[in-house]
């Protein structure tokens, strides 16, 4: 089996996540992982798919006739349960300004982690008088690094930058 991963993007209307499911399911592809949004009236999906070898270009050419939609596909790799390394899961708030992101990447891979999953958003905070940065962010820890070392780097960009370990 081979893993793709789909990027997917265009102008989103009802019914949208529907068609592509369809076109995987059709082209004999199962649909095993997505990140799918809604940004400033488009759609941004990230879906990672499997297909036979032997469909492959049967998948590739169904989900290229979707009108309205660019459709990337990129190999991807099977990783197997003993080689996934530690991951931990932020919540991470602060006062929003240009570069926060940035910063909060930078901080994160001079310590020799990744950022394996982030969703971010601004909101407003009438009470403060500036608008609120929070994120989600799954990183990934080199071996043996402790979680708070990454934690602490965080913590110490700037002084309103608040970071919590989400436990599941």
């Amino acid at each position: 089996m081979k893993q793709l991963v789909l990027t997917i993007i265009g102008k989103d209307r009802p019914g949208l996540v529907e068609e592509i499911s369809s076109a995987v399911l059709a082209h004999h592809g199962n649909w095993l992982t997505s990140n799918l949004s809604h940004l400033a009236g488009q759609f941004a999906g990230i879906v990672q798919v499997e297909v036979a070898e032997e469909h492959l270009q049967e998948l590739r050419d169904g989900l290229a006739a979707l009108p309205g939609l660019d459709v990337r596909m990129e190999s991807g790799d099977v990783i197997r349960e003993q080689e996934l390394p530690e991951t931990i899961n932020l919540v991470i708030t602060g006062n929003d300004r240009p570069g926060i992101v940035q910063e909060l990447a930078t901080v994160i891979r001079h310590k020799g982690a990744n950022i394996t999953h982030l969703n971010s958003r601004q909101q407003s905070a009438p009470n403060w008088g500036v608008p609120i940065f929070s994120a989600f962010a799954t990183v990934t820890l080199p071996i043996g690094m402790n979680k708070d070392t990454v934690i602490d780097a965080l913590e110490s960009i700037t002084s309103d930058l608040i970071v919590d370990i989400e436990t599941e």
